[in-house]
């Protein structure tokens, strides 16, 4: 594939770093815009993220780094605040509502009618962003060209921080709710804001509820879930996409089937990164993305006739066979391109459960687990982005305690890209219960790589919107869809296909022990997406990463960190995720921002119902004399029937507090 040259930067940036934009309903939003100095004279395309994460700070450092590469290049750049969140006035209520989306649209007509702007205008996004971007795009504004879908999802449902195979994501769900409850309690930039400042703090304290209500609201797949997944309508989006995800990233399946499903002009790239921008991927290697960003604006806003199209529709680097590990400076590996997804390069290869054995025939026969309450604690976690300790570690704990199926060592090597399928023929003896499925690559000397994982609650084994509980005995056939891959597993290792009924801490656990049974012969399987040989790795398809301007920042504070602490006498086992390492970051204009995240996963084993997560989250903000933090502490725990959530905010100004609530709710458990 031919390396495309990036464009040459222009003379001079503009910057404005706040754009009041006043909404239909009279609500007024901030956004921060970035534009070539001469766009007044020659308007040009106007590229557009939007988010809730603070312009004005929390991602101040970010912008600086990627918006002058587009305005230089011929695009302007504009950061905004979503409503309730950084500058911008208003309260945000949920993620995703209609309410956004209609502003976005509002915004997106908006810039189209700027005099610096050529009235045409693109939308880019990383995780919230980057639905918000997807979004727009099934509304379909006249002025939007095209769209950058970084790290997101086209399924709210299945495949966001709320559940996972039916199952409520206890690793995620409320960590996440209180991350953005606290982000959400921050007030605006005195600077902009003036005086009102402290008002509108107060009333943002007020009136922004945890998210987690609604979500644990919502536990089958509702027109709650539909609305804001553009899964809904692929036919909606008119305009090019480009789809970007990668395989340490929890929203990696949203690029396979965006590339499927999207009528119109799309590409699909997933690299071996976590929840980050490719430029500066980690685990590496990174690619020269921002280059290819522009390229696709060139293409899509100013028709410049550069043959992002006519390259193919999906990148992906296949990672070779690595040692567990904790975390990856670099996944060794190659890129592969696939003119369509599915693929004519992807066959699927079926294996059949055989006593212990994964073979090309069957042999009838059944197998037991009890599951053990702490399986699950080796999976890392389910967003990584490149950090210290996310990868999963060794597997072998994790196989110990499920029913594995080995395959004979490989003849040859077998390289995997798609999604792995289980189907299997299971009994359970509670009618509430779940089955997680693990693909696992074992080497000589036994140490056990996670390839993929996928989960199923057991009573949305038809459908995620209806729950039917399982018959004690009964025998079921169950379909379990992994989590997308692309991994060569070398000759003479094996294939683990691991099974169990827990996993925690990903899946909430059901509320009484299950014992799983498996049946092999009959329709018991494993079907693999095996990828042919091709010619080796050929030309690289990208150029190294743009060297981007240096932000003058000042950190302080240790790593994120991952622990497990076991208590022999009790039987509990404690998962601490300290997020942030309680880190400090200094801005060039003196501002510096704090963060302590801290979610705590218990269980004993024995007792699913002991489960618990309890998250602590303070962030503040700091310049001379004014000085702000918001604090969120919360808890998670089930019995049989319902679920318990607690929630304290509290809001200190200097050393005063200002605000202080707590949030009591018991919701009913839905068939998990």
């Amino acid at each position: 594939m031919a390396v495309r040259q990036q464009a040459s930067p222009l003379a001079g940036v503009q910057t404005i770093p706040h754009m009041g934009i006043e909404l239909p309903d009279g609500v007024r939003l901030s956004a921060r815009v970035w534009l070539p100095a001469d766009a007044h004279e020659r308007p040009v395309p106007a590229i557009l993220m939007a988010d809730p994460y603070r312009k004005t700070d929390g991602t101040a450092e970010r912008d600086a780094r990627i918006a002058p590469f587009f305005a230089e290049r011929g695009h302007s750049f504009v950061r905004l605040d979503i409503r309730g969140s950084g500058d911008s006035e208003g309260i945000l209520e949920d993620e995703y509502l209609p309410r956004e989306q209609a502003d976005n649209v509002a915004v997106v007509e908006w810039l189209a009618q700027q005099p610096w702007c050529s009235g045409r205008v693109g939308m880019i996004g990383l995780s919230w962003s980057g639905f918000a971007a997807l979004q727009a795009a099934a509304r379909a504004p006249e002025p939007l060209g095209g769209v950058i879908a970084i790290h997101c999802s086209d399924d709210r449902y299945a495949d966001d921080v709320h559940y996972f195979g039916g199952c409520v994501l206890a690793l995620d769900m409320l960590q996440w709710a209180t991350s953005m409850l606290a982000y959400l309690g921050q007030p605006p930039d005195p600077r902009l804001a003036g005086p009102a400042w402290r008002e509108r703090w107060l009333e943002r304290l007020e009136l922004t509820p945890p998210f987690i209500d609604h979500w644990l609201g919502h536990q089958r797949r509702d027109d709650y879930w539909s609305q804001g997944s553009v899964r809904e309508a692929y036919s909606a989006i008119r305009c090019p996409v480009l789809a970007v995800g990668g395989w340490s990233d929890g929203y990696r399946d949203a690029v396979l089937r965006l590339v499927e499903h999207l009528p119109g002009p799309a590409r699909g790239v997933i690299g071996p990164w976590g929840h980050t921008w490719p430029d500066a991927g980690a685990p590496g290697p990174p690619m020269e993305f921002l280059a290819q960003c522009v390229r696709f604006f060139d293409h899509v806003l100013a028709d410049v006739e550069n043959g992002f199209f006519d390259e193919p529709r999906l990148l992906v680097w296949m990672q070779e066979a690595v040692a567990p590990a904790p975390s990856y400076e670099v996944r060794p590996g190659r890129w592969v391109a696939e003119p369509s997804w599915p693929s004519p390069n992807v066959e699927m290869r079926t294996l059949r459960l055989a006593g212990e054995r994964l073979l090309d025939t069957s042999a009838a026969g059944a197998r037991q687990i009890r599951g053990l309450q702490a399986t699950g604690i080796e999976g890392g976690v389910w967003c990584g982005d490149g950090g210290p300790a996310d990868a999963p570690l060794d597997q072998r704990p994790d196989d110990g305690a499920s029913l594995c199926y080995d395959s004979e060592p490989l003849s040859e090597r077998l390289e995997l890209l798609g999604h792995v399928r289980a189907v299997l023929e299971v009994s359970v003896d509670r009618p509430l219960a779940l089955v997680a499925v693990r693909v696992c690559d074992v080497a000589q000397s036994g140490a056990s790589t996670l390839i993929a994982r996928g989960v199923l609650n057991l009573t949305h084994r038809n459908r995620h919107d209806r729950v039917v509980p399982a018959v004690a005995g009964e025998r079921m056939c169950v379909e379990v869809a992994l989590q997308s891959t692309a991994y060569a597993i070398p000759a003479g290792h094996r294939l683990r296909l691991a099974i169990s009924p827990t996993y925690w801490p990903w899946a909430w656990p059901s509320p009484d022990p299950v014992t799983l049974s498996v049946h092999a012969g009959g329709e018991s399987r494993v079907e693999l997406p095996v990828r042919g040989a091709d010619d080796g790795p050929g030309e690289p398809p990208f150029d190294p990463p743009a060297t981007l301007p240096a932000v003058k920042v000042e950190r302080s504070g240790g790593a994120p960190t991952r622990r497990i602490v076991r208590d022999i006498p009790s039987g509990s086992v404690e998962v601490e995720f300290d997020w942030t390492g309680d880190g400090m970051t200094t801005l060039p204009d003196g501002t510096a921002l704090g963060e302590r995240n801290v979610t705590r996963y218990r269980i004993v084993e024995g007792d699913p119902r002991s489960a618990s997560v309890d998250c602590e989250v303070s962030v503040s903000l700091e310049r001379g004399d004014w000085r702000v933090r918001t604090e969120v502490a919360s808890s998670l725990a089930a019995d049989c029937t319902r679920f318990r959530v607690e929630t304290r905010l509290a809001a200190y100004e200097g050393d005063e507090r200002v605000f202080a609530r707590t949030y009591d709710s018991e919701i009913p458990r839905d068939g998990g």
